[in-house]
């Protein structure tokens, strides 16, 4: 049993070192990490009693009631509407300013919302995407703006504003590999596979982090919070098997003496693909005993959302006594939905589980954006999307590649300005393009 363990172990490290180099490079970063260690994975049922880490996890019957200490109300679960949020967001109608969501001619207020979706080194063409609509002259001010995995590492800076678009492209075309993750040698990553937690570290990750979202960018977010507008980014609670939507400005907002860490726990801990990347723990207390929970990528259970089903902001305005309203949503997807046959499947678990992962990847995301539009539709808002268009080979000689993502980039800033690619029809009806409005 233990030969066969360490060959299905270094048959899946092999596997990851060709899928990253591989011609056929569709697959999202997440996507092609998942599948590089989907074997590694099941690798470790197979060997329980190898030992685990030691951790002081929440009780089942307390998980609901689990708080950050100090900010019991800065996070809700995914599905579950919740007083606070929806206080909160009641609140943000009455604190947002005239000239960032001024009144139209017909005596309605416009809301634009920006949802941006996971997708690793493809998040260059949403970083792209947003400096080309800059330079329009027609991004709008976003009311809420929400994301995922790579997209909870563009939102706080496009929620911030347009002067941080340079960040976001010195960010994504200048990233190699090593920039986020470092990986042991063969061995070591066996090590891990037997008795670790992940298989690479996301120390490098954690440092860029830190260096870009300091004390003054959560400011600046707490300002932005003040005035009315929503941060939100979601993780999954490995626990509890729960999406969790994390209200930024609350955090930034906080008298609190770990503000900063916490905001940059988060969004680590959106962008931690489990197995590949260590999950993140926070320090939650219940009944005034303090326990850890274990987070990874919010794309595990949702690759792009908007209200997570914990909020409602028609039904905000209205108890806010605000001018009536409309919201538009704007979802960006760093990624592509249409499957292009490339190469045949060779007859290898490796191959196979490659080609399920990344097919079953596919449908979710169609299945998100459905979910979105369904519940545009219930606010009585608009929905228009955009996604990496499908003739575009991705990918390079490194999973994050500066020369692929500078030209990813590229394509970005070319539809940003011209304003091509919106669509407001679901995959799979008839395509109607619709050039985002003149705020």
């Amino acid at each position: 049993m233990q030969a066969t363990l360490r060959a299905v172990i270094m048959t899946a490290r092999t596997n990851c070192a060709r899928s990253s180099a591989h011609p056929d490079a569709m697959l999202s970063f997440t996507s092609r990490s998942t599948i590089c260690t989907a074997l590694l994975l099941a690798a470790s049922v197979l060997l329980p009693g190898c030992g685990s880490l030691t951790r002081n996890p929440v009780p089942p019957e307390l998980v609901s009631t689990a708080i950050v200490p100090g900010l019991p109300y800065v996070r809700s679960f995914a599905g579950q509407p919740a007083p606070h949020p929806q206080a909160d967001l009641i609140e943000s109608y009455r604190q947002e300013s005239r000239s960032d969501f001024p009144l139209q001619a017909d005596g309605t207020i416009r809301y634009p919302h920006l949802l941006v979706s996971g997708g690793g080194a493809n998040g260059a063409f949403g970083a792209g995407l947003l400096s080309g609509w800059t330079g329009t002259g027609q991004r709008p001010v976003f009311k809420i703006v929400t994301g995922i995995s790579t997209g909870a590492l563009i939102a706080p800076f496009a929620f911030i504003g347009s002067d941080q678009d340079e960040t976001l492209k010195l960010v994504y075309t200048t990233t190699r590999s090593s920039d986020i993750f470092a990986a042991g040698s063969r061995l070591a990553m066996l090590g891990q596979a037997l008795f670790g937690e992940a298989l690479a570290d996301t120390g490098p990750l954690a440092r860029m982090i830190a260096g870009s979202v300091d004390e003054e960018f959560v400011a600046r977010v707490a300002r932005a919070h003040r005035n009315g507008r929503r941060l939100y980014i979601g993780s999954t609670d490995l626990d509890a098997r729960r999406f969790v939507v994390w209200n930024m400005g609350l955090i930034a907002l906080a008298d609190h003496p770990q503000k900063v860490q916490l905001f940059r726990q988060v969004m680590l801990a959106s962008a931690s693909i489990p197995v590949v990347f260590p999950p993140v723990f926070f320090d939650v207390e219940v009944n005034g005993k303090t326990y850890d929970e274990m987070h990874v990528d919010g794309a595990v259970i949702a690759n792009v959302f908007f209200t997570g089903g914990v909020i409602s902001p028609r039904r905000a305005r209205r108890e806010a006594g605000t001018p009536p309203g409309r919201d538009d949503i704007y979802a960006i997807h760093n990624g592509q939905l249409v499957p292009t046959y490339t190469t045949p499947i060779s007859r290898n678990v490796g191959a196979i589980s490659a080609r399920v992962l990344d097919t079953a990847a596919r449908s979710a995301v169609i299945g998100d954006l459905f979910r979105v539009y369904t519940i545009t539709r219930r606010e009585e808002g608009r929905f228009n999307w955009v996604t990496i268009p499908n003739e575009l080979r991705l990918g390079g000689e490194e999973l994050f590649d500066p020369v692929a993502m500078t030209s990813l980039y590229e394509v970005g800033l070319r539809m940003g300005k011209d304003g091509s690619g919106w669509r407001v029809r679901l995959p799979g009806e008839q395509e109607t393009l619709s050039v985002p409005e003149e705020p």
